[in-house]
């Protein structure tokens, strides 16, 4: 993480106690801050090696070590298929998602943002296969071009099980799953998604997506025949 500051007097007095004093100009002072930040005796202090703060969850069995791929990422990716497929997800929804270097942010994980995009690229690749159930390539590709009756995003809720670090690779994963209630929306319906890291062997975030069946020459939702919505309930596993 990098910190500009332009005058020592917009140091906290906490920075200013530990001895990040020194020769301020009047334009930067990056050195005399880093050095704070890599003093043990500072409370910002994070030893080398460390992810930071704790997950509510359980921690990997083992560090995630920046820099080391799986042992196999075929066999890695084998085990990710049969886990999501065991759980009753969507095989034709399967994403693999390549963490990159930009993706990380200044604790050195992915941030947290980068994971709506990932559910949205695995979302994307669920919807073109429902759209090829319905009429071939050429309603797949109507379905995410927003021609027709489609789909749309009306919320999304992400939960963060796991840090995730560079190099690896995400198999993104959705599944439908029918309404709760009796008087729930028809033109709505739920997606739970998971994002499963072949260099952990486990599931990093989780996703719950509400979508609307939406009539993008009228722009306004609808309710659509009942051969179109069984695409969709077609896909629901009893787990």
């Amino acid at each position: 993480m990098v910190f500009l500051f332009s005058r020592a007097r917009n140091l906290s007095p906490t920075l200013l106690r530990l001895g990040v004093r020194s020769k301020w100009r009047e334009t930067s002072s990056i050195s005399d801050l880093q050095h704070a930040f890599r003093d043990p005796s500072s409370p910002y202090h994070i030893p080398p090696g460390t992810q930071g703060p704790e997950s509510p969850d359980s921690p990997p069995s083992s560090p995630i070590q920046l820099g080391t791929f799986p042992e196999s990422t075929s066999d890695a990716l084998q085990e990710a298929r049969d886990k999501l497929l065991a759980a009753g997800f969507d095989p034709t929804s399967f994403w693999e998602q390549p963490i990159v270097w930009g993706d990380l942010d200044s604790f050195q994980h992915v941030n947290n943002v980068r994971y709506v995009r990932f559910f949205e690229s695995g979302r994307i690749k669920w919807m073109t296969s429902v759209g090829h159930d319905l009429g071939g390539p050429e309603k797949a590709e109507a379905m995410v071009k927003g021609r027709g009756v489609s789909l749309i995003l009306k919320s999304i809720e992400v939960k963060f099980k796991r840090p995730v670090t560079y190099p690896d690779t995400l198999l993104v994963s959705h599944k439908p799953h029918r309404p709760l209630t009796a008087n729930a929306d028809p033109a709505a319906f739920h997606l739970t998604a998971s994002a499963y890291s072949l260099a952990q062997r486990a599931i990093v975030a989780e996703s719950n997506e509400v979508l609307v069946w939406y009539d993008y020459d009228k722009l306004k939702k609808c309710v659509p025949d009942k051969h179109v919505r069984d695409a969709v309930w077609r896909r629901v596993k009893d787990v």
